[in-house]
């Protein structure tokens, strides 16, 4: 089974966390601070499933320049980019910042979204979706789909749910026979339990019981356990 990543991309308060709680329910904002402030901070993660009952990961990731660094380490391992664009500004610095990363990460299949449609007029919608097509012809994303959604009213997120399938079908596969590689997003201690980190993995296949050493501190420790969206498993391969 192939395991793809999808990651959101773009502009500060252009509406990505709300259009990932829209596809799957779940508020990718997990942080008291975030959901105070209205701003994704740190990255967020839910399962998305697709219309032929794929379930893939999304990686949420923040907007805010003064956040580069974790929209840096949410990136990582990308395979299909969900670029998001708010109708009501269209393409701003760090849409095109985030493009930029993701070429250097060597993203290849995506889909954009105008977010936030419902708040403007065809004619306006149609500016925008020159704008950002103009802005992606020397890209990755120069054919992608460019949808306009509405995370309030619901409009476009079937025809986005079949669009991001169709970009996940795509998706270069993983190989989970190479060894089992876990960039670290988080790290923190459960009583009773002991140090749980968690991360995206980007190669390999890891056990239960699997021995694993942490650089560059080139510490050893053992896998007591695995959750994947929080679902105990006894094995998780790349994606």
């Amino acid at each position: 089974m192939k395991h793809v990543i999808i990651g959101t991309a773009g502009h500060v308060d252009h509406g990505k966390t709300t259009l990932i709680q829209a596809l799957t329910g779940i508020n990718p904002d997990r942080l008291k601070e975030e959901q105070a402030r209205g701003m994704t901070i740190d990255i967020g993660f839910a399962p998305l499933t697709l219309p032929d009952g794929t379930t893939v990961s999304i990686v949420d990731v923040p907007g805010h320049e003064r956040f580069l660094k974790n929209m840096l380490a949410g990136a990582t391992g990308v395979d299909v980019v969900l670029l998001v664009v708010a109708a009501d500004e269209s393409v701003m610095p760090q849409t095109v910042e985030h493009l930029n990363i993701l070429r250097f990460l060597d993203v290849r299949e995506g889909v954009v979204a105008i977010t936030k449609s419902d708040l403007v007029d065809e004619q306006w919608l149609q500016t925008v979706q020159e704008d950002i097509r103009e802005h992606l012809k020397d890209t990755f994303l120069a054919q992608a789909p460019i949808i306009a959604v509405s995370a309030t009213t619901g409009k476009g997120l079937e025809k986005l749910r079949h669009a991001l399938l169709s970009a996940v079908s795509r998706a270069r596969a993983k190989d989970t026979a190479l060894p089992y590689r876990l960039p670290i997003d988080r790290v923190f201690t459960v009583q009773g339990f002991g140090t749980v980190v968690t991360g995206t993995l980007v190669s390999g296949t890891i056990h239960v019981g699997d021995p694993v050493e942490i650089l560059p501190q080139k510490l050893t420790s053992r896998v007591r356990g695995l959750q994947i969206h929080g679902v105990k498993v006894e094995q998780a391969e790349a994606g």
